[in-house]
């Protein structure tokens, strides 16, 4: 058998067994496994199998994903989430649309600290739900802002699925960190004027809620100061160079223990539910990474990266326009595929064309995350989707995925964005880090 044959039959055998729910972690080992023993030979196989999964997982570096998962997890049983909605809502609850337009930013300021986008989804759900739903919201509108907002989680820093990138691609965490920090305030934006926009055409579909004065509204922003305390010696540490992206996450985790202490809503079994979950999604991440690496050395062999990178060097087609054909088809893999699969699958084989396209690894990491994100709202996957009709359980899917079409639009102006000014994911890693 061929090399490029036994690609594509791997191919097929690994979207066989992801359609039979098998998964993505364990399917990649099966085939990656596979291929390199038919390809090189079974004692090579054996060899992989034996000695990746230590090898890799056993690294200090990958300790951020572990640590920074935690800072989530203790920041979701902090009550941080409550104190973010009741500051945002003070500020722009008046407004038509307001109610919504608070769980957009307070689902910002949560991504802020959780990295992860159904631990948003599912804390402002059960926060901005019953107060949208009291105000008499539009229900599409009321879930679809929620689902929306979720997404925030893997965009803005720190990012759990931009540190997967970066561990895939080789690249840096500090520089993705920076570079998702403006396309999420965008994207943050864009969804607010849905909000405002949508509630304008239809005013029943988001009243104003009450005005709240003055002095309330500079009370209640000490609801927020712990988490911008938090995520500026975070972040900040890590650019002044204070702090490894490793030590940042640890004192990240640390200082969001102590307030969860500090805040009496840190039980023992909250804290043991913190580390359970945090536990959870770590083996989640790593098995679907190691499963990766095991893959990755069987693409090497079939060398259909290489190919496929010279084959459109050679194409008469403007890079432009594989671009599009390549967010195409991630927003098409997006509507059945979880987006950590979809991420792993096709990064190694996806790079090597960008890269010989001559477009910036950084910026479109960027840019496919902001595609994973469109995934995450999209029938009939859309993990998001099913997080919040966790919480809303009432509402009729079809209504939360008619609700979630404006915000998805609002996506689709981002990527437009980042592609007409790539500077607006790469102004701040140039600028704080140089040009890499």
């Amino acid at each position: 058998m061929t090399p490029l044959m036994a690609g594509l039959v791997g191919f097929l055998a690994l979207f066989a067994l992801l359609a039979l729910r098998v998964p993505i972690g364990l399917a990649m080992m099966a085939v990656g496994a596979g291929g390199i023993a038919i390809l090189n030979s079974p004692t090579a196989a054996l060899n992989v199998m034996g000695s990746f999964p230590y090898s890799y997982s056993a690294v200090f570096s990958l300790s951020v994903v572990p640590l920074f998962i935690l800072m989530g997890a203790f920041a979701t049983v902090s009550g941080m989430g409550q104190g973010l909605y009741r500051t945002a809502y003070s500020w722009v609850g008046h407004r038509r649309g307001g109610l919504a337009s608070a769980t957009i930013i307070s689902c910002a300021g949560f991504a802020a600290l959780s990295g992860s986008s159904i631990a948003a989804a599912a804390t402002m759900g059960k926060v901005a739900l019953p107060e949208m739903e009291r105000y008499k919201y539009d229900s599409g509108l009321a879930t679809g802002a929620i689902a929306a907002g979720g997404t925030l989680g893997i965009l803005i820093p720190p990012s759990t699925v931009l540190i997967v990138y970066a561990l895939l691609t080789e690249q840096s965490v500090g520089r993705l960190f920076l570079a998702g920090f403006l396309p999420g305030l965008l994207l943050t934006l864009l969804f607010v004027a849905t909000v405002m926009l949508v509630s304008r055409l239809n005013p029943a579909a988001g009243p104003a809620g009450p005005r709240t004065s003055f002095a309330e509204r500079f009370r209640v922003l000490g609801n927020s100061g712990a988490l911008l305390f938090i995520v500026t010696i975070v972040i900040g540490g890590i650019y002044t160079g204070i702090f490894t992206v490793t030590e940042a996450a640890s004192v990240g985790a640390f200082l969001t223990f102590l307030h969860a202490l500090w805040s009496g809503n840190m039980t023992i079994s909250r804290f043991f539910e913190a580390l359970l979950s945090t536990i959870k999604t770590t083996s989640m991440v790593f098995f679907i990474l190691i499963g990766a690496h095991f893959f990755a050395p069987f693409l090497a062999l079939t060398r259909i990266p290489v190919n496929l990178a010279a084959a459109v060097g050679e194409l008469a087609v403007p890079a432009l326009g594989i671009l599009l054909i390549i967010i195409a088809l991630y927003i098409i893999l997006g509507t059945f595929m979880e987006g950590f699969a979809m991420l792993v699958l096709t990064v190694p084989i996806v790079l090597p064309v960008i890269l010989a396209l001559g477009y910036d690894p950084i910026w479109f990491g960027i840019v496919m995350v902001v595609v994973v994100e469109m995934g995450l709202i999209s029938p009939p996957v859309g993990m998001n989707v099913f997080v919040v009709k966790g919480v809303a359980q009432h509402v009729p899917l079809s209504k939360i995925y008619r609700g979630i079409i404006p915000f998805w639009l609002a996506m689709g102006v981002c990527v437009f964005l980042l592609i007409l000014f790539p500077e607006i994911a790469l102004y701040l890693p140039n600028t704080m880090m140089g040009r890499g």
